[in-house]
This record gives structure tokens, sequence and C-alpha cells, in this order.
């Protein structure tokens, strides 16, 4: 199968995240057909129905992961001259094709000793990272695909995802005086973490936030007896001084709970690779057993996440040759 069909049958299966079973299932069976099929092949759910994909061709010195999962909405591919359009056509659906592809490429040449881990929850908690990094496979050297624009990362921020909690007590809106707007009190927590200085880090750049849900309320005409809100911050150092922070911001007025947090990393660069840092996280923090991390990928991150998804071909095919690049030295 061609690189560029190869993609877009992986862009055509919905795997929003949580219902990435379909798209496992179809790399495991494309594996097994291909020239080159692996020694080894597994399916293990890293959650109820929800399969991570480890293939190696010997022992896996060198192992290409990317995440199979994609943030919704779902939405099918289409293809122009020059461009692979869909969900997932960068983040990154396209980049798993580009590892298989240069595996194909690798094993091709004689060579052996890869390994090919994809991984389910990537965009919501690092599930299927978690639960790979309990089951490694002694590799020495980990290549992670995000797109980066075929660019060498030497670094990328953590996050540190936050729910606040609001309560109050319901009463007739007509009669405010009776009641406690849980409401008003996330609102004013909000403003208050919207006024926070954040960290700098000279090479990642500023810690950020983002409020990306909200939630609450009853009816328009009754007082809100709770509330809610999810906030992901951008991390480019220790997150001790982010959750003084935020605690300091909502004492008094919500409850703060952590329930994700994975570190800035600083990564390796390789001779003769242009380089970049990026904002984004990945699912290298929770692939520490693993390996030395890499990080690269084709197509640009700020059209991943949008109704505008794509990769341009020429990219895919220069992911390929980078990946095999890099693997053939590592191997060395």
């Amino acid at each position: 199968m061609h690189l560029f069909e190869l993609t877009r049958r992986l862009v055509d299966i919905d795997s929003t995240t949580g219902q990435e079973a379909p798209a496992a299932q179809f790399v495991a069976d494309y594996l097994r057909g291909s020239a080159f099929p692996p020694d080894t092949l597994e399916l293990e759910d890293a959650a109820p129905g929800r399969p991570n994909v480890f293939a190696a061709w010997g022992h896996p010195r060198v192992v290409f992961s990317t995440h199979l999962d994609t943030v919704p909405p779902f939405f099918p591919s289409r293809e122009d001259d020059s461009t692979i359009h869909g969900r997932g056509s960068c983040d990154a659906k396209g980049i798993a094709a580009c590892m298989i592809k240069a595996i194909e490429r690798l094993r091709g040449e004689g060579l052996h000793n890869l390994g090919l881990l994809l991984l389910v929850g990537e965009e919501r908690d690092s599930t299927g990272a978690a639960f790979a990094n309990q089951h490694p496979r002694g590799s020495e050297f980990l290549i992670n695909g995000e797109p980066t624009e075929n660019l060498l990362a030497l670094g990328s921020k953590g996050c540190l995802r936050v729910v606040l909690t609001g309560r109050g007590r319901m009463a007739h809106s007509a009669y405010p005086h009776l009641g406690e707007s849980a409401i008003d009190k996330l609102v004013e927590a909000l403003h208050r973490i919207a006024s926070v200085k954040w960290p700098h880090d000279e090479l990642l750049g500023d810690c950020t936030s983002n409020t990306g849900t909200i939630s609450g309320g009853r009816a328009p005409n009754v007082i809100a007896d709770h509330a809610r809100a999810e906030l992901l911050i951008r991390l480019v150092g220790d997150s001790a001084s982010v959750k003084r922070a935020v605690e300091q911001a909502c004492t008094g007025l919500v409850d703060v709970e952590y329930v994700l947090e994975l570190p800035a990393v600083r990564l390796g660069a390789r001779e003769g690779l242009a380089t970049t840092v990026v904002s984004f996280t990945t699912d290298i923090p929770s692939l520490t057993n693993w390996g030395a991390p890499f990080l690269l990928g084709p197509g640009s991150i700020t059209v991943a996440h949008t109704d505008h998804e794509h990769v341009a071909k020429r990219d895919l095919e220069r992911a390929v040759e980078l990946y095999s690049e890099i693997a053939r030295s590592l191997l060395k």
C-alpha cells in the first residue's frame, strides 16, 4: 500500500479518544500482510477495549512510536495534488503511516532490531503510554512522532490539567440573597488565574494557561449550586510554583484538583538535522522506560485539532526519509 493510501485508510477510521480499537486492528492486519511481517505482534488493552499495538522485528533496539487516537470531531480524508486532509492527517495518523513505511524501507535494506509502538489515549491522558511504560521491551532509543514540521525537537512543554469545582446554594433568582452562586465563584477564580504571571524558560518559552471547558447551573432562574471548569496549563519547568499560584487564586472560592501532570522535557539533537522547540506535550514523559527519546514528525501543530487539519504529501515522504536516516544512525 502506498504511503498516501495508507495515510488515508488510517484517517478514514474514526479513532476519537476512547474508540481506538478499529484503527489498532487495521494496523495489525496490515502488518501481518506486509512484505516484512513482524516477528512479534501484540494488541494489548491499555484500557478495556482500547489496545496498544506493539510490533518488533528482531530485538527492538530502536522503537518508533506515536498515537492512534484523535481529538473530536471526526471527519474523513480527502486528497488533492499536494495535500491530504482529514482528522489525524498530521496528528498523528500520517506520522504512523510514515513510521510503518520507514520500517519497511529499513527491513528492505536488511536492518533488524526495530520496533513499532502505537498508543491509545495520548490526546487525553496518555493512558496507552502509561501502560506501555510498565511493559518495556529493552529498547535503547525511542523515536516519537508528533507534527514538528520535520524538525527535530530539542524540547517540549509539559502539562498540568486542573479541575476547578465551585459549590453554592440554590435559591430563586428573584431573591439572590437567599442563595450562593457557584458560577460567580468560579468566574472570579478564573479571572484571578487569568491575571497570574506564569514562569518563563529560556529554551521552552512562557508557561501558558487555557480554560478549555466550563459547565454549571440548573436554569436561568435558579442560583447555581455547582459549577466546574477544566484548565490545561503548559509547563516549562517545575510545577510547584504554578500550583501555588493556582491555589492562591482559588482560595475561598473553588476546590482545586490536579488530574494529570506531565513534565517538560529536554531532548537530544542529531548532527545534520535542523531543530525546533515545541509548546505542546507528548507521550515522551510517560515512556521513560523505552530508551533515549527523539521527537520529530511531518505536518504543523497549528492545523492539528482544527477543522482544516492537513499534511503536505512531500512532508510525509520527507518524514519517511528522516525516520529511516535517524534509525540507521542509531542502529550503528
